[in-house]
């Protein structure tokens, strides 16, 4: 399994999007067993200075999480049952806050999705964040090109749906494993 990573950017917040496999090593009751799919999250983006002329490669750093989204299903389970989808309304630094499995997100997850990431300021607010984190540049873009990002994540399910289900390298017995960038 190669692990994809998209970026979208904008001013000050990018979207990232990675497919995923992992088993939890202390998985919650019910949550057992491999998981793959999609994981989705809002980043803070910070532009470096340029490294020599006018013409040169500017770095990008992508930083901290603000918001998560994993449409996930068990590797043992049905193809499109979404068995595992849940989001991550709050972040503190680097971990994420809670699971919250929400009935819409499982029954409609890219509907739900794009509706999410049109609202920037909402997800913003549930998640904990302040609104200074972005710029109105930031709300438009991501309202403009969330379904370009939805797309791009019905694209991947369906990829990872298309793949095998066993997990990557051969970690079949494994107790922890995680595939992917985010």
């Amino acid at each position: 399994m190669v692990t994809v990573l998209y970026l979208f950017g904008f001013e000050r917040i990018g979207v990232a999007v990675s497919d995923i496999y992992f088993v939890d090593p202390h998985p919650l009751e019910g949550q057992e067993g491999a998981e793959r799919g999609v994981r989705l999250e809002l980043r803070r983006l910070e532009p470096g200075e340029l490294k020599g002329s006018i013409y040169s490669s500017r770095p990008i750093t992508v930083d901290r999480p603000l918001w998560r989204v994993d449409l996930l299903e068990s590797v043992s389970g049905t193809p499109g049952s979404f068995d595992r989808t849940h989001h991550h309304p709050g972040i503190r630094g680097w971990e994420p806050g809670r699971r919250v499995f929400d009935e819409r997100l499982s029954q409609e997850p890219l509907k739900w999705l794009g509706e999410r990431l049109a609202d920037l300021e909402g997800v913003l607010d549930e998640a904990g964040a302040g609104r200074d984190e972005v710029t109105p540049a930031d709300v438009t873009g991501l309202r403009e090109r969330a379904p370009e990002i939805v797309e791009t994540v019905a694209r991947l399910l369906e990829t990872v749906r298309a793949a095998h289900p066993a997990a990557p390298g051969g970690a079949e017995a494994a107790t922890s494993v995680r595939a992917s960038w985010l």
